[in-house]
C-alpha cells in the first residue's frame, strides 16, 4: 500500500475554505488526514514517500472541461498520449475530451476506444460523446449508450445545434441519462464568414467580422429552452457581455445552467490578432476590453463556473496561411495555469477563485470525481510554485502542436509535481 506524505505546503481547497500550511497524508491512494503543519507532530514511517511542499502551494488537481485530443483521426495534431502528458504537465488530474473526432465520437464502439486509449495514461479521461449523428445536426445520438460507454456530457462542439426543436428533444433525452447538453452558442448566419471579432481592430485590418449578438442568441435560445424543460445546459466558452448576463440572469431565475470561459478570453482582446497573427485566431473570437472585464466578474461572481482551456492542437500546416483561411483554435493545457495566475497578480482574481474555476467548479458542473482534499477522496493533487517564472517554448511541450499566442512571453506559477491517486505522474525538471 502506498504511502505519501505531502509536508509544509499552503493547501488552497475552497472546495472546504482552506487556505494554511497543512501537511496531507495519503494511505492507498486516497486522502489520511490533513492536519496543520505547525501542530503536527506525527513522526515519518519508514516506507513512506515524502514530498517537501514548503513554499509551494498545494491544490486539488485541476480539472479540465473541455479539450480536444483528436484522436481517433487527427493524431498528427494531438492523440490521447501526448493531450494527457500534457494536461498533467499542467497540473490537470483530469480532462474531458470532445466529440469531433474522426469518425465523431457518437456511438459506443468511438467511446470505448477513447477509454480503451485512454488506459495507463497519466491523466483521467473522460469522453463527452456527440449530441447529434455525425454532428451533422439532424438526429439524436444514442445517448443511453454513450453514457452506458463512459461519456459524461454530450456536445457538437465545433459546431452549434441549429434546430431549435432538436435542441429541445436533446436536453430533455439527456436528462433521462443525468448528462448535461455542452451547448457551442453560435448563430453561423449572424457569424457568416467572419474570421475575428466585429469591431475597430477588424475593420482596421480588413477582416470580416463576428457579431457578438451571434453568441448571444444562441445563449438566450438555449437558455429558453432549458428553462423550458428544467434540464442541465452548459455554455461552452463563454465570450461576450452578454452572454455573461443572460447566465447571471438565468442562475438567478433557477435555471440549470452552468458556464465555462477559457484562459485567453479572459487575458487577451481582439487586438493581439493584429499583425494578421494566426496564433490568436480562435471560435469565439477574442473580443473587446469590455467582454473580458464582463468575463472576469463573471468569473469572480460565480456566473461562470469553470475556467476551461478549449485546448485545440493544429499542425502548422493549418495555421501558417492567411489569416481567414487559418484554423481556428490554440493549444492551453500547459499554460492555463501560468496565464490565469497572472490575473491573480494583477488582483482580478484570488487564488482561490482560480481554484474554484478549475478544480471544484468543474467537478460540480459535471459530477465529476475529484476536486477537493477531502479525507477518503482520491488524492488526485497538483502542486504549484507560484514565484517561479518560466519563459514559454512551445517546442518544450508535451503536446504535439505549438499553436499558442503565448510563446516567448514570460509567466509566473508553474507545476512542479501532479499527483493522481497517491502517484507523482509528472515531475517538473
Amino acid at each position: 500500500m502506498n504511502r505519501l506524505i505531502i509536508k509544509g505546503g499552503r493547501v488552497v481547497d475552497p472546495a472546504q475554505n482552506i487556505d494554511g500550511l497543512y501537511n496531507i497524508y495519503v494511505m492507498g491512494g486516497r486522502i489520511a488526514s490533513i492536519k496543520k503543519a505547525g501542530e503536527d507532530t506525527s513522526e515519518v514511517g519508514t516506507g513512506v514517500d515524502v514530498v517537501d511542499a514548503t513554499g509551494l502551494v498545494v491544490v486539488p488537481g485541476l480539472i479540465d472541461p473541455h479539450v480536444h485530443l483528436r484522436e481517433p483521426g487527427f493524431e498528427y495534431k494531438e492523440d490521447i498520449s501526448t493531450g494527457a502528458k500534457a494536461a498533467a504537465a499542467g497540473g490537470f488530474t483530469a480532462v474531458m475530451c470532445m466529440a469531433n473526432t474522426k469518425p465523431v465520437n457518437d456511438n459506443e464502439a468511438v467511446t470505448r476506444y477513447i477509454l480503451k486509449k485512454a488506459e495507463g495514461q497519466p491523466v483521467k479521461v473522460y469522453p463527452v460523446g456527440a449530441v447529434t449523428q455525425g454532428q451533422k445536426g439532424e438526429r439524436l445520438t444514442e445517448m443511453g449508450e454513450l453514457r452506458a460507454a463512459g461519456c459524461v456530457a454530450v456536445s457538437d462542439d465545433g459546431v452549434p445545434v441549429t434546430d431549435p426543436g432538436l435542441m429541445r428533444r436533446a436536453l430533455e433525452y439527456s436528462s433521462s441519462f443525468h448528462m448535461p447538453v455542452i451547448t457551442h452558442a453560435e448563430d453561423c448566419r449572424l457569424a457568416g464568414h467572419g474570421s475575428m471579432n466585429e469591431g475597430a481592430v477588424a475593420t482596421r485590418l480588413g477582416l470580416r467580422g463576428i457579431p457578438n449578438a451571434a453568441e448571444d442568441v444562441m445563449v438566450a435560445r438555449d437558455i429558453c429552452l432549458a428553462e423550458l424543460t428544467g434540464t442541465r445546459l452548459h455554455v461552452a466558452h463563454v465570450s461576450t457581455r452578454g452572454a455573461v448576463d443572460l447566465i447571471r440572469g438565468a442562475k438567478a431565475r433557477g435555471v440549470k445552467v452552468t458556464a465555462e470561459a477559457t484562459p485567453h478570453h479572459l487575458t487577451l482582446t481582439d487586438e493581439a490578432v493584429i499583425g494578421y497573427r494566426t496564433e490568436a485566431k480562435m471560435n469565439p473570437p477574442l473580443r473587446s476590453r469590455e467582454d473580458v472585464e464582463a468575463l472576469r466578474a463573471g468569473v469572480k461572481d460565480g456566473t461562470i463556473d469553470c475556467i476551461a482551456t478549449d485546448h485545440a492542437p493544429h499542425a502548422s500546416i493549418e495555421k501558417d496561411v492567411e489569416f481567414d483561411k487559418a484554423a481556428n483554435g490554440i493549444i492551453g493545457l500547459e499554460t492555463a495555469f501560468s496565464v490565469v495566475y497572472s490575473l491573480v497578480e494583477e488582483g482580478v482574481l484570488t487564488l482561490d477563485e482560480v481554484v474554484r474555476a478549475m478544480s471544484s467548479g468543474p467537478a460540480k458542473a459535471f459530477g465529476l470525481e475529484g476536486g477537493r482534499l477531502f479525507v477518503g477522496t482520491p488524492a488526485n493533487i497538483a502542486i504549484f510554485d507560484l514565484n517561479k517564472t518560466w519563459v514559454v517554448d512551445p517546442r518544450k511541450f508535451k503536446s504535439k502542436s505549438r499553436n499558442t499566442p503565448w510563446s516567448g512571453k514570460e509567466l509566473r506559477g508553474v507545476a512542479v509535481k501532479t499527483i493522481i491517486g497517491g502517484v507523482v505522474v509528472y515531475n517538473r525538471d
